[in-house]
């Protein structure tokens, strides 16, 4: 597929006109949905498995613990430095069904002016290193938290909320974001704390 004149992601709504625009078919990969947004900046990357995570892609068996995956891989490649996201090609050919991403399209377009109406540049040192890591480090717990919460209905969502609110921090250079990313966290930690005796049965 061309990757000529790809929006620039800088927003939600820039988000959704890429995956929209620069996918075809009957299906869509990991790979796909990378080259939609681009590759080449963390911030886009961590909007688009936020969006994955809580878009009817979620709906398909494992999805919710495959984007876990992902976003443990990216986050803990931020906290060692690597400059480029990365991810093994076998995880890069997991495909879906591509009428799930644009129903989640569709569903967001409506808040997506929104959404990008409260976003912009403050706090910006919170994006940028050394709070950077700190960042990814929490992204990587959202990851972990939500391979539990995965067992219980509705349990991934505040996890997911706050790896799709770090990925419009990071993109849009909103550090106030960064703090509602936070309490978002908060919040999913609060959830397994609530529900870990119920996770606990259902492996014994």
């Amino acid at each position: 597929m061309s990757q000529t004149h790809r929006t620039e992601v800088n927003d939600m709504r820039s988000l959704l006109v890429s995956l929209g625009d620069h996918t075809e078919g009957e299906t869509v990969s990991i790979e796909d949905l990378l080259n939609a947004v681009g590759r080449r900046s963390y911030g886009p990357v961590l909007l688009l498995l936020g969006f994955i995570a809580v878009s009817p892609l979620s709906l398909v068996p494992g999805a919710n613990w495959l984007v876990a995956l992902v976003t443990l891989i990216f986050a803990t490649q931020i906290v060692i430095g690597l400059r480029f996201p990365w991810l093994p090609k076998r995880a890069l050919n997991v495909s879906f069904p591509r009428k799930y991403l644009l129903s989640g399209i569709k569903a967001a377009e409506p808040h997506a002016y929104t959404v990008d109406q409260i976003l912009k540049p403050r706090l910006t040192f919170l994006t940028r290193p050394p709070f950077i890591n700190i960042v990814a480090l929490a992204c990587v717990a959202a990851a972990l938290i939500t391979i539990p919460l995965g067992l219980v209905p509705l349990g991934p969502l505040l996890p997911s909320l706050t790896i799709l609110f770090f990925g419009l921090a990071l993109t849009a250079r909103d550090g106030f974001v960064l703090l509602l990313a936070g309490a978002s966290l908060v919040g999913a930690t609060c959830l397994l704390i609530k529900i870990l005796p119920r996770v606990m049965n259902f492996f014994t």
